[in-house]
């Protein structure tokens, strides 16, 4: 399966872009088709360095990962009092507004149900809002009778996946402020301040030190050639997206990462709790485990350790146990692959997983906070030294020229 991007004209003229996983693009134009668009282009992703530029925007008409959440609790709590789902559905619609996009997704969800369809058929029929992940477990929880339970697991792993994310993000807000405040400081700096003394210290007529003609050369350069670097910056940034959406050059990229220090045990934590937190809920909503690992798979980022559960499953269809698969690829922290050989000799690999997924939870957190205790310092001693090292400059030639004059 490749990942191909699209653009296509639907039944009211709008153009409509996104991407789409196909065995090649004819099943792509196969499945414009079928909804009734009419194809324009279509792309694998990776094809063209600028492909992201043209067809790699993100659909800003369907709602984020907090509003399905949202959704996903407020349906869970309305089922559970006993409401109807088209009413449950009718409730939610009325209550996020029809203009908004909850709202209007909750609309046409609503309208699949009250022709017959099953939930899991309504929201599938939704393309691209939800997961094959979020799917199954509707899916699962219809066949036991008991989608208001499955609807409450599920509410929980998304807000325990979210509050996962949000703790990353919001450890890395204060360096990104510091890495930006110091950027900005050495513009401003070399920018406007440097050149003023430029012209004091060139009227002198004396050579100057080597450090201010370096930092005067290196304002020189900012002031003439600033935006060259912008372009650079925009050229690397879209090197890196091309070189991300090519599985090979990706894969490759992904082991170099789980490789570095510090920030591939970051990965592989984050990666493990996500994986074993999945893993837990889809079994515990009765979920084949081989099954289970197919979807595991698609909830993962990092390509080595996708490359890790097929081997799993590879293991699993030969009959083999999946711990065993995995002690082999390495790449697993040594405590979650005890945890999970200990579950499936027990019978309660759900339970093992949940732990691990709780205990990885908390070594995220503390690794982001000895990170972050590593990386505060350096950038506040960096930009100290880059900024004594420009005013230190400028005091020699000032000296120098003091120098000349008496």
């Amino acid at each position: 399966m490749a990942l191909y991007a699209y653009k296509a004209v639907d039944q009211e003229g709008q153009i409509v872009e996104g991407m789409r996983e196909a065995a090649d693009s004819d099943s792509v134009v196969a499945f414009l088709q079928q909804a009734g668009w009419m194809p324009i282009r279509v792309a694998p992703v990776g094809a063209n360095l600028l492909t992201w530029l043209r067809l790699g925007r993100s659909q800003k008409d369907k709602p984020d990962a907090k509003a399905i959440a949202l959704f996903t609790r407020e349906l869970a709590t309305l089922l559970s009092a006993g409401i109807p789902i088209d009413r449950a559905l009718a409730i939610l619609s009325n209550m996020a507004g029809k203009d908004s996009l909850l709202g209007a997704l909750t609309g046409k969800v609503l309208e699949k149900v009250k022709s017959g369809a099953q939930l899991s058929q309504a929201l599938e029929a939704q393309e691209g809002v939800f997961s094959r992940f979020y799917l199954n477990l509707i899916r699962a929880g219809e066949a036991g009778g008991a989608l208001e339970n499955t609807l409450e697991r599920l509410s929980e792993y998304l807000e325990r996946s979210k509050e996962l994310r949000d703790t990353v993000v919001t450890a890395l807000i204060y360096p990104l402020l510091l890495i930006i405040m110091a950027l900005a400081s050495l513009f401003v700096l070399l920018a406007f301040v440097v050149p003023q003394f430029q012209e004091m210290f060139e009227s002198a007529g004396k050579t100057l030190p080597l450090p201010t003609r370096i930092v005067i050369a290196i304002a020189e350069g900012v002031r003439d050639y600033g935006w060259l670097g912008a372009l650079l910056i925009i050229a690397a940034v879209g090197y890196f997206r091309w070189q991300m959406a090519d599985p090979a050059r990706r894969y490759a990229w992904d082991r170099r990462l789980l490789n570095l220090p510090r920030v591939g045990e970051l990965i592989r934590l984050i990666e493990v709790a996500n994986l074993s937190r999945t893993l837990a809920t889809l079994l515990s909503n009765g979920v084949a485990l081989l099954s289970a690992l197919v979807i595991v798979r698609e909830t993962l980022s990092n390509r080595v350790m996708v490359e890790a559960i097929a081997k799993a499953e590879e293991s699993l269809r030969e009959g083999g146990g999946m711990s065993a698969a995995l002690i082999d690829t390495g790449v697993f922290p040594e405590m979650a692959l005890h945890m999970v050989k200990l579950g499936e000799e027990s019978g309660r690999l759900g339970e093992m997983l949940d732990r691990v997924a709780g205990t990885y939870d908390k070594e995220v957190r503390v690794t982001v906070q000895r990170l972050l205790a590593l990386l505060e310092p350096v950038l506040i001693v960096g930009l100290g030294i880059m900024i004594a090292g420009i005013i230190v400059s400028i005091l020699l030639a000032i000296l120098s020229v003091n120098d000349l004059a008496f």
